[in-house]
């Protein structure tokens, strides 16, 4: 615990990093490029390396991307390691994720903006979903039973309610127990398969906003662009989101509990990226918001507009920007952060920790 102005305070702990599935397989490859390569509506000079980016006709090389998705998930991996040691040191009470779902849990009759799942405990069958070779090699149905935290829910939820954040909450599960992106993160964290004995408090973000329930958050042909009158309505803003982080630090630091705050998400995402026909991430545009963050300017992300995360297909990174706008409140900025960009393999991964002061 620390003291603020002789103010007991609880401590918190945040990082940042990916639920990415493509960690998953067995063997990595770019999924999402071929099938935008499949596309009858791909112009014909995108159809062969030769029209592509110098650094995605490297990657791809002469094996499709093979040997660049390994040493991609070997790095992302690397640091992933780093953050649990982290994680493990700081001892929390609970973690809190923020993710996003994807036509998992919330479907048509529920799509709510913000959910703070305080469930007493989760069951998740993950390759019940993901049905191709996993990397550990564990069977289609392989449990995993993780403890939930209700009454950090509880008192997360009525401190945002008392902020003037209307979030919704949950005690048990609507579709699913528990999404790829609060699942794949506790996998993830947990990658040497030591076991993983934190309480976790999910907290959904509807990132894909639009595309929640008309494209369940993946790519559609070029031939079949998003209109109007199919897109669902938006997202929360990215400064919403931020405001809402800044909110939670501030609830969390008043209450009794040591708290890892982790946001969950890849950065651009190819197959959300229409202006580059699919094919590759937006990585001008991360960068900016890495640099920015690494200084700790977190001005460029809180006046982010939501037309230029959709445009740069940055959804699910409207998790970060909750980290964000914690982060931003504490006066943090990261003692860690590693950007692992690739053109190749869907998206580029940011791995970022930041400790108690």
């Amino acid at each position: 615990e620390r003291h603020s102005e002789g103010v007991l305070m609880a401590e918190i702990l945040g990082i940042g990093m990916t639920h990415w599935p493509g960690l998953c397989p067995a063997k990595t490859r770019p999924h999402s490029l071929k099938r935008a390569l499949a596309d009858p509506a791909m112009p014909e000079h995108l159809r062969q390396p030769s029209g592509w980016p110098e650094r995605l006709r490297q990657e791809w090389s002469t094996d499709e991307g093979s040997a660049a998705g390994e040493a991609h998930r070997d790095r992302v991996v690397a640091e992933i390691r780093k953050a649990r040691q982290v994680l493990d040191d700081f001892k929390p009470d609970f973690v809190v994720v923020w993710g996003d779902d994807q036509y998992e849990n919330f479907k048509e009759d529920l799509v709510p903006a913000f959910a703070v799942l305080a469930y007493d405990q989760f069951e998740a069958k993950p390759w019940a979903h993901f049905r191709e070779p996993n990397y550990w090699a564990e069977p289609e149905g392989t449990i995993f039973r993780l403890p939930g935290h209700r009454a950090g829910g509880k008192l997360l939820a009525s401190g945002l309610l008392g902020e003037g954040f209307d979030v919704a909450y949950a005690y048990r599960p609507l579709h699913a127990d528990l999404g790829h992106a609060f699942i794949n993160t506790v996998m993830y964290l947990d990658w040497d398969r030591k076991g993983f004995q934190h309480p976790i408090l999910p907290f959904s973000v509807n990132c894909l906003g639009r595309l929640t329930i008309s494209a369940h958050g993946y790519m559609r042909s070029l031939a079949d662009p998003w209109t109007d009158d199919v897109l669902d309505p938006p997202s929360p803003t990215p400064t919403r989101c931020f405001d809402l982080g800044a909110a939670c630090a501030r609830v969390l630091a008043a209450s009794p509990y040591r708290v890892a705050l982790i946001a969950s998400a890849s950065w651009s995402h190819a197959f959300l990226t229409p202006k580059h026909h699919y094919l590759y991430p937006d990585l001008e545009a991360d960068r900016a918001l890495f640099e920015a963050l690494v200084k700790g300017d977190y001005q460029p992300w809180r006046s982010r507009p939501l037309a230029a995360v959709e445009d740069s297909g940055q959804h699910e990174m409207l998790n970060w920007f909750c980290l964000a706008g914690a982060m931003a409140e504490l006066k943090r900025k990261p003692a860690t952060a590693t950007l692992i960009d690739t053109y190749v393999m869907v998206s580029s991964k940011v791995i970022a920790t930041f400790p108690p002061s």
